[in-house]
């Protein structure tokens, strides 16, 4: 290093690392300390993480303390009218570093045995008329904001999946797991970008991956506002995978 810096030469070094890594590496700090990576990560980022989980609390309680409520009030009088069985519907899924928790939701569907296991489909004979609608405007997916407010889910996010999927497509798609890197969240950039709902094909799931895994690598407050944003638009208009 002397010798050629003595002599106006530059001195590089490459890390030998191409004969097991292909695809391109990410140079970052810990303090003093410098590492590879294999892919930008901003949310490990402590100012990162605290703002997004500051946004999480106050927007989840503006919703519960003012819409819930009334929205609530509504669900309920027309499934105990339309349907018999509970108000709520709650499944464990897999959320930040794989870690089980209840995912909640409005039921949609009669009671059933295979609600843990079988995927909704379009024409599900499970789902009622009144089913249908909330699905069909997200409305299902809103009690999800307590488990933003408990800190098991984020607003923005990849989708919980149930523990079947996980289980199954985790040996089937390669870095699955990397999703699972963040919170889930109520909606998602693969959600606002074609891939929500039902995965019919494993070329489905796998699109949807991608995208889970390009949202944790370009995450930032805008994009979540934006994703927000093309939520609440493809609720108003419709969309044709929500069932």
């Amino acid at each position: 290093i002397n010798n050629c810096e003595n002599h106006l030469g530059h001195k590089y070094r490459v890390p030998n690392i191409y004969n097991y890594l292909q695809n391109r590496v990410y140079f970052n700090m810990i303090g003093n300390v410098p590492f590879l990576s294999l892919r930008p990560d901003p949310l490990s980022r402590t100012g990162n993480k605290m703002m997004k989980r500051a946004f999480d609390i106050v927007f989840s309680l503006l919703f519960l303390c003012t819409l819930f409520p009334i929205i609530l009030l509504i669900v309920t009088i027309i499934t105990k009218l339309t349907m018999p069985g509970p108000v709520f519907f709650k499944q464990k899924r897999n959320g930040l570093n794989d870690k089980e928790f209840y995912c909640y939701k409005f039921r949609s569907m009669r009671v059933n045995t295979q609600a843990d296991s079988l995927q909704a489909t379009k024409d599900d004979p499970r789902k009622t008329r009144w089913g249908n609608i909330m699905r069909k405007t997200s409305i299902d997916e809103l009690p999800q904001f307590i488990n933003v407010l408990l800190g098991d889910m984020s607003v923005v996010g990849p989708r919980p999946h149930m523990l079947k999927h996980t289980e199954e497509y985790s040996k089937l798609i390669n870095k699955y797991m990397v999703r699972h890197f963040v919170k889930p969240g109520i909606t998602g950039w693969s959600q606002v970008t074609g891939y929500r709902g039902e995965t019919k094909e494993l070329k489905d799931m796998e699109g949807r991956i991608r995208g889970d895994i390009w949202y944790i690598e370009h995450w930032s407050f805008g994009l979540d506002l934006f994703i927000i944003y093309k939520t609440v638009m493809n609720a108003i208009h419709g969309e044709k995978n929500a069932y």
